[in-house]
Order: C-alpha cells, then structure tokens, then sequence
C-alpha cells in the first residue's frame, strides 16, 4: 500500500518508515496544504495532523485515497461525512493525551493563580520587586470541568489532588465514577455560576460549537478563569473579551483559539476580495487575548511531549497496519 505521510518533524520520517515495513511511505515535511506538487494518483494511505485539513477538494488530489489516519484525538479538520461517502476509512488516536493535556491545563491553572509569567518578565527586567503578585490557592476552590472523557477524567483526579472541590458536566452521566473521583455533576448553569476555575474538555462538535457564548458567558461566576485545552471554536473570543472588559472572566489559560488558521495567516485573509466580517472580527479580538495581562496563549502545544508523541506515532502505525489487512482500529464513526 502506498502511503503519504505529512510530518511535523524531520525525525519522524525514519521512526515511521520503520514501524510500516513492508508498505512504500513517502514521507513529506509540513501539512497537506504545504504540499501542492507531490504526486497523490496512486496514494491509497494518507497520514495527517490537525494543520491539515482534509475536506473535499484535498480527498480529490487523491483518487484511490482509502484511508484517512489522523494522528490526533480530535478529528473536526477532516470532513468525515464525506469520506464515508466515498469509501474513505478514517481513523485517530483517541487516547494518546490523557494525562498530558491534563497537565497542561494544570500548567495554565498555575501559571496563572502564581502569576509565574508576570513574575518571570519583571526578574528578565531586572526587578526583583513582589509588588502586585499575590496570587491564591487552589486547595478550597471549585473547578468545573467540562466534558469528561478521558482527558476530563484525568484533569478531575489532578484536581483532587489539589484538595479542590469538583463539578463536572458530562452528556453521560456515571455516578459509580462521581463517587470514586469524589466529584458532582451538574448541569452547565450551576456549574458556571459555581466555578471559580472552569476547565474545558469538551470535543468540537456542532453541539459544542460556541458552548461559552455571549449568553452563557454571563452566568460565570464572576472573577472565574477559563482553561481551554480542547478546540478554539467551543469559545465564542468576542464574548470571551467583553467578559474580560467587564469584569466577569478574571483570566484565561488559551492553548487553542479560534480561527487559528486565520491567525497563522492574517494577511491573505485581509486582502481577500470579501473577507468574512465575522472571522476578522475574531481575528483581531484574538490580538486583544494575546495582550492582555491576565491571559496566557499558548500555540496549541498541550499534546507536545515526546511520551504522547510516541503514542501518537505508533498508534498511527497499528492503524495503519490493522486496516491493510483488513482489521480496523480506531474507526471514527
């Protein structure tokens, strides 16, 4: 079977090649958009990330395409209707970040309740001042955490490890898992009012797409931080600035944003003959985030450790295998 593989990193390409003995890989560094001349007639296998997006004007540049294998938990860049359609099998790695996006919204958690970024700006100063950094516990306040799949789970038991208490909303409900956690469930406008912390964990879906919007984001409890780990269109930015403007979000923790693409390629879209008024306004109040004292952004990073990396690359390769001889894991369905 012939296989492309779109890389992020130049040492991938041996580690892979290794694991598909037996299949021709031709390993291409960058997204899929990158890579506009490669040939893809007889491409039966492609191999993407999240920064590929797959729809279908990219599954036309591959006419015996058969397998789309994502190597991610989240599989919204990739138009699932539409392969189904033509016979495109689609696969992911549902759980490669359990622990590592946990801790990484932790990690925002921290460095906001601490202040560390402030901190550590003003020593690289050369101020050693402590004036205006009181930050506060963790032990005693309430985080909501929404969504509990596997990474929710994982952020619940961290959380207790913090001595924190918990609510949690989840579209499925397990008591026996509630009572073991030590957590309770409760529907998003008693968790919202009741947050001091809210921790996103949700999939992007057209259910959860602008879960916080300008209507929910006012039953925040006021002085609340946002964590969002999951996918940037689950938080409306606009509604998420004016709650910053009034008052209500004290701070966020942002690995994701929405529009990102956008982001990473600002200018085309300003000189489109008619850009979006709706992305452009999200675009510059992504700009107002990204400067603002009490807001961490980071660029989608929460996945990235070599241990997750790993799992990422050799789960890729089992589905790969699996669905060469017939034997499929990891179907998105």
């Amino acid at each position: 079977m012939k296989i492309i593989y779109f890389g992020q990193e130049e040492w991938e390409r041996e580690y892979i090649t290794g694991k598909l003995v037996g299949h021709e890989v031709v390993f291409c560094l960058g997204s899929l958009q990158d890579n506009t001349t490669v040939d893809t007639t007889d491409v039966e296998a492609v191999s993407i990330f999240v920064n590929s997006p797959m729809h279908a004007d990219e599954m036309n540049r591959f006419p015996k395409l058969r397998l789309i294998a994502t190597r991610s938990t989240g599989f919204d860049h990739v138009d699932v209707v539409e392969a189904k359609k033509r016979g495109i099998t689609v696969t992911s790695v549902p759980s490669y970040g359990v622990n590592t996006v946990a801790e990484f919204a932790f990690a925002l958690l921290l460095a906001l309740s601490r202040r560390i970024c402030e901190a550590h700006k003003r020593v690289e100063h050369g101020s050693f001042s402590q004036k205006n950094l009181e930050g506060f516990d963790l032990a005693g306040k309430t985080i909501g955490v929404v969504g509990l799949g596997r990474i929710g789970v994982h952020t619940a038991r961290i959380a207790k490890g913090f001595d924190m208490n918990l609510l949690a909303f989840d579209m499925h409900q397990d008591e026996s898992l509630a009572q073991s956690i030590g957590f309770k469930y409760a529907q998003l406008p008693e968790l919202f009012g009741s947050s001091d912390i809210i921790s996103i964990h949700v999939p992007y879906l057209p259910s959860t797409h602008h879960l916080i919007n300008m209507d929910t984001i006012k039953t925040i409890k006021r002085g609340a931080y946002l964590i969002n780990t999951a996918r940037g269109a689950v938080v409306e930015t606009v509604a998420l600035v004016q709650a910053l403007k009034d008052g209500i979000i004290a701070g966020a923790g942002l690995d994701v944003l929405e529009e990102e693409g956008d982001m990473a390629d600002e200018m085309k879209l300003l000189v489109a003959p008619h850009p979006s008024e709706d992305e452009l306004r999200t675009v510059l109040a992504n700009h107002y985030l990204m400067s603002h004292p009490r807001v961490i952004v980071t660029p989608h990073v929460a996945f990235d450790t070599r241990e997750a990396i790993m799992r990422i690359l050799d789960t890729t390769a089992v589905n790969i295998l699996s669905f060469s001889i017939g034997k499929s894991e990891n179907v998105v369905v």
